[in-house]
């Protein structure tokens, strides 16, 4: 069967693997790469009849979670997989939370990531057997509240947590400047905090972003 298949990983070397790993499993599959959220984003809007993307956690325009939570808001049909060098229970837990179909290790073999990638095309849901998803998440009720983020929202939330201003995310998006103000504000009512300081906080603690400047 041709499947249609998306490689989003900004590693050459990394896409190249998983490029292998999927072309043993289905020789005929149409397999695309995209090596940042942008060029992935592009992808989909020239054929949305695709089947499995393998996402990456790290490559430019993703931070953290913040790529998952987006193309899981904007694309719901569409399975995510996450394939990623951060292999802890918590991160493998949250990528579920947030709507990823599996979660498979950049250090895993050839033929666990050809099983993953199948049991994923076939509508389960993969990890790796030594992880245990029962250890409960702190965080949980603020997955959920995150995880109503429209993809919008999201990116105005990105764009708070790199220091940015109103008026800058207005010009960057196109949009008017009270636009962006009723994001923040439906954000800060959504997560339940006071300002955008805590809201990027709160996105730094559940990983959605990383390593970012908090917001004054």
């Amino acid at each position: 069967m041709d499947y249609n298949i998306v490689i989003a990983d900004d590693h050459p070397l990394c896409r190249g693997a998983l490029n292998q790993t999927v072309r043993k499993l289905y020789p005929d599959a149409n397999i695309s790469e995209a090596e940042n959220l942008e060029d992935l984003v592009a992808q989909i809007g020239k054929n949305s009849n695709i089947d499995l993307i393998l996402l990456d956690l790290a490559m430019p325009g993703v931070r953290g979670f913040s790529g998952l939570l987006y193309l899981r808001s904007q694309h719901p049909n569409i399975p995510i997989s996450i394939c990623s060098a951060s292999e802890d229970s918590t991160t493998i837990r949250r990528a579920l939370d947030f709507g990823a179909s599996g979660f498979i290790p950049k250090s895993a073999s050839m033929d666990i990531m050809t099983s993953a990638i199948h049991a994923i095309m076939m509508g389960e849901v993969w990890i790796p057997e030594d992880i245990d998803l029962n250890i409960v998440d702190k965080e949980e009720l603020m997955i959920k509240r995150m995880s109503t983020l429209t993809p919008q929202q999201m990116r105005v939330l990105m764009m708070v947590s790199e220091g940015l201003l109103n008026k800058q995310i207005a010009f960057a998006l196109n949009v008017s400047e009270a636009t962006i103000k009723a994001h923040v504000s439906a954000i800060l009512q959504k997560l339940n905090v006071e300002s955008r300081t805590q809201a990027v906080i709160v996105a730094n603690r559940l990983g959605v972003v990383q390593n970012s400047d908090i917001a004054s």
